[in-house]
Order: C-alpha cells, then sequence, then structure tokens
C-alpha cells in the first residue's frame, strides 16, 4: 500500500510502515495565511474558497505527481477532492475506488444535508425528492464554473471530457466506499451503483494521552471537551475563550483543544481548566462529561463512539449536515 498526498504527512505515515509518495496540494500555511483559513470555513462560500484556492490551482501539479507515483496493476482510491485521481485512472487504465467520508458527499434528494451556504433550507425537508433534485440541478449550476481547471487538464491530457467533476464525476463506475455508519447516514436510492458503505474508519491503535493531559483527568471528575478538530481550530475566534467562560459559569471542568494557532493560546488557566494542543480522542472522549466540536465528520465519528452527550457549533461544509443528523439521532 502507497499512500499519496501531501508532503506534510510524510513522517505519519512512514511511522506507520507505510510507503508514502508526495502528492500536492500543502496544506495552507497558517503562518503565511492565517485569514485563507477564516475564509476556508465561512459558511457561506468556505467550500468554493477552499476548491477555488487551494485545489484547483495546484491540479496539473497533482495530476503530474500522481501520475509519477502510480504503477501497472495499480489500483487508486480517492478523497473527494482529490479530482486528479479519476484522470490518473483513466490515463494509465487502472481501477479506482471513490471514499465518500459523510452522508452530504451524495448530495442524495432522498436524504437530503443541511447546506452550509444556507442551513434555512432544512426546513423544505419535508417537501421531498422532486423539489431537493431540483435544489441540488440548481446548486450544480451555480457550482460547475469552480471546476474549470478539470476540464481543461482533461483537454490537454488527450482524456475525455466530463460534465460534473465536482458531483457525479467524483464517484467511481466500479466501487464507491460510504465511509460512516449507516446511523449517520443510511442508503439512498440515488446513491451511486456499486456503493459500499464501510462505517466509520477509526484508527484502531492504541494513543496515550500527553502525561499533563492524563494527569487532569485523574484528579477530578470528568470534564467538558471543547475541540475545533484539524481545521476549524485555525478559525476559532473567540471560541476557547467563550468556551472557558462557559465552562466556569457552569461550574464544570474544561479541557480546550487549541491547536498550535498562537492565537488560541491562554496566559494563564484556572486549576479547574487545562489546555492543550492536541490529544486523541478515542483516549479522551470517553473520557469527558460532554463534548463541545465542530462537528467534522471525523469528530463526529469519535464523539458517538465514545458515547458522550454533544453540542455541535458547525462552521462550514458538511459541518452542519452531520450536526443535524446527531440531532435527529438524539445524541
Amino acid at each position: 500500500m502507497l499512500i499519496a498526498t501531501s508532503e506534510s504527512y510524510r513522517a505519519k505515515v512512514t511511522g506507520l510502515g507505510l510507503a508514502f509518495a508526495a502528492v500536492g496540494p500543502e496544506p495552507p500555511s497558517l503562518a503565511r495565511d492565517p485569514a485563507q483559513f477564516a475564509r476556508f470555513m465561512a459558511p457561506k462560500d468556505g467550500t468554493e474558497s477552499v476548491l477555488r484556492e487551494a485545489i484547483f490551482p495546484h491540479l496539473r501539479a497533482s495530476y503530474d505527481a500522481l501520475l509519477a507515483a502510480v504503477r501497472p496493476g495499480d489500483m487508486l482510491l480517492s478523497h473527494p477532492v482529490t479530482y486528479a485521481t479519476p484522470m490518473v485512472a483513466a490515463k494509465r487504465g487502472l481501477p479506482w475506488a471513490a471514499a465518500v467520508l459523510a452522508p452530504a458527499g451524495f448530495l442524495s434528494r432522498f436524504d437530503p444535508p443541511v447546506h452550509a451556504a444556507a442551513p434555512g433550507l432544512a426546513r423544505l425537508r419535508p417537501l421531498g425528492a422532486a423539489f431537493h433534485g431540483a435544489l441540488h440541478g440548481l446548486l450544480k449550476g451555480v457550482a460547475r464554473p469552480w471546476a474549470a481547471a478539470a476540464h481543461a487538464l482533461r483537454a490537454a491530457e488527450g482524456l475525455p471530457a466530463r460534465k460534473d467533476p465536482l458531483f457525479a464525476d467524483q464517484f467511481s463506475p466500479g466501487l464507491n466506499l460510504a465511509l460512516f455508519a449507516p446511523a449517520l447516514g443510511a442508503p439512498q436510492r440515488d446513491w451511486p451503483r456499486h456503493t459500499v458503505q464501510t462505517g466509520f474508519p477509526r484508527f484502531a491503535r492504541d494513543q496515550a494521552l500527553p502525561p499533563a493531559l492524563a494527569a487532569f483527568l485523574a484528579a477530578g471528575p470528568p470534564p467538558v471537551v471543547f475541540t475545533l478538530g484539524s481545521a476549524a481550530v485555525n478559525a476559532a475566534g473567540g471560541f476557547y475563550e467563550e468556551s472557558l467562560a462557559a465552562a466556569l459559569a457552569a461550574g464544570q471542568r474544561a479541557v480546550l483543544l487549541v491547536g498550535d494557532d498562537g492565537r488560541n493560546a491562554f496566559a494563564s488557566l484556572p486549576p479547574t481548566a487545562l489546555a492543550a494542543a492536541y490529544a486523541p480522542f478515542s483516549a479522551l472522549f470517553p473520557r469527558a462529561a460532554a463534548i463541545v466540536h465542530q462537528g467534522g465528520v471525523g469528530t463526529t465519528a469519535e464523539a458517538l463512539a465514545a458515547g458522550r452527550p454533544q453540542l455541535i457549533v458547525p462552521f462550514a461544509h458538511d459541518q452542519p449536515d452531520n450536526a443535524a443528523r446527531v440531532v435527529r439521532l438524539g445524541a
């Protein structure tokens, strides 16, 4: 197995004994452009910003790097925004499978997602499949210009033209993996053919808590854990200050997972709170009184697995839909 992704993941991948190939683009640098993270996590146009600024400008480089990494006989597995993968598979005549990380990725008219740009449309869910199919057609039309680079690259490489790189064409004709539990999103009639629902792909190895965090947990009752995952944490605004104030007002102990963004740092904390850059959710969440998080699908999976109460404060992308689904579960 070979993991082909951004260079910044090399140490983590090779540390697990897996082969690695660098395929861009690199995640944006917080030090270079902190405002970019805010654009990427904006509810109205965060997804458009990610695609226009971070994905499609680097599509040719990603295609070339992946083309160099594959070998005859390989099978490729794509991430939802690795738009070069179907092109490389076509160029090399290789089979490929598509990974769908969250229910919103299928854009089902029978199970319509909450759209981050217009969450109020969720009130129209009872209007049925015909209405939501028409609405999704409108949304696809709005987004179609974002994928101009994909059309241009296909033409330059002599590959057959595709109408819809962002939506239908991201699914494989051979195998699509729904990487989430049926409780979060059950199979629908309009999912692509050859879709297999696997459940959440949780990391199987035990991970130790940082010593300071382990000592804090042992010293008192379960805390409320506040986290913004791996992306929203870089556009936190006042989330952590407000979270600490809420925990103090409620008389709760608090663990604040603040990431590496210096803007989230605290000069001092009361003895009932602890801030850490990172902790493995699988080890921490089961020991929480409750979990306050951004609704990313990986964080949501770990919170559901821990069986703890959740309060979700979604930012953008699939997060409002994941949040609505957890509410409907009663979790």
